[in-house]
């Protein structure tokens, strides 16, 4: 499969039922951390395509699922990706959870017919998603993949969303500069601080904020 990226649609939209897939081991097993490397007892994760909007109810489903029918030694986690989106505005600091891809779920399971059964008649699941062709198995995604989408939901640092751009006019809600107006000259997003050329008796002094310090005017 190829590498996933946010933007794209990530995932094919053929839904195949399956027999017994082959087991895919890592090439370089002795690479992988313990956490990160695939478990020897075959599982791998999949993903399941959902209807619009029912990610999470898909989730509650399959887990309820999985316990009354004691598919727990198949079945093992249910993700639906996340990532955290940390926005500034009007001098406020706001983290808002975001689903990185709308419509899927992953899960990591051991895939035989009886594993396959129960997820796909989840309430909710449409199919599973990655087959090469009509009739064939579903593909597990590659420990890149994994990687990776676990690293959005949580390793990396929360992705900022910046309300702010050079030229903007800017006002300081707090700090020695409060009420304080000014231009903005220069944004450093990796500090969440920005450079803003503020008139001070009459010059246009350059000055360091915060971007939860200042506001758009």
């Amino acid at each position: 499969m190829e590498h996933i990226m946010p933007d794209e649609t990530p995932f094919g939209d053929t839904f195949v039922e399956v027999q017994e897939p082959e087991l895919v081991e890592p090439e370089h097993p002795e690479e992988e951390s313990a956490a990160e490397a695939p478990a020897k007892d075959g599982r791998n994760w999949f993903v399941v395509h959902t209807y619009s909007g029912y990610e999470n109810k898909v989730k509650a489903n399959l887990e309820r699922r999985i316990h009354s029918m004691g598919m727990q030694d198949k079945i093992f986690r249910v993700l639906v990706p996340m990532e955290d989106e940390v926005e500034f505005k009007d001098g406020k600091r706001k983290i808002t959870p975001k689903k990185v891809f709308p419509g899927y779920v992953l899960v990591e399971m051991i895939m035989d017919d009886q594993s396959w059964f129960v997820v796909r008649n989840t309430q909710g699941v449409t199919g599973f998603v990655g087959s090469p062709g009509p009739g064939e198995k579903p593909v597990a995604l590659q420990e890149k993949e994994v990687k990776t989408i676990l690293k959005q939901m949580g390793i990396e640092a929360p992705k900022l969303k910046i309300d702010f751009k050079k030229g903007d006019r800017v006002k300081v809600t707090s700090g020695p500069f409060f009420d304080f107006t000014g231009i903005v000259d220069d944004i450093q997003p990796e500090k969440e601080r920005l450079r803003a050329l503020i008139s001070i008796f009459g010059r246009e002094t350059p000055v360091e904020l915060e971007f939860f310090q200042v506001e758009k005017v």
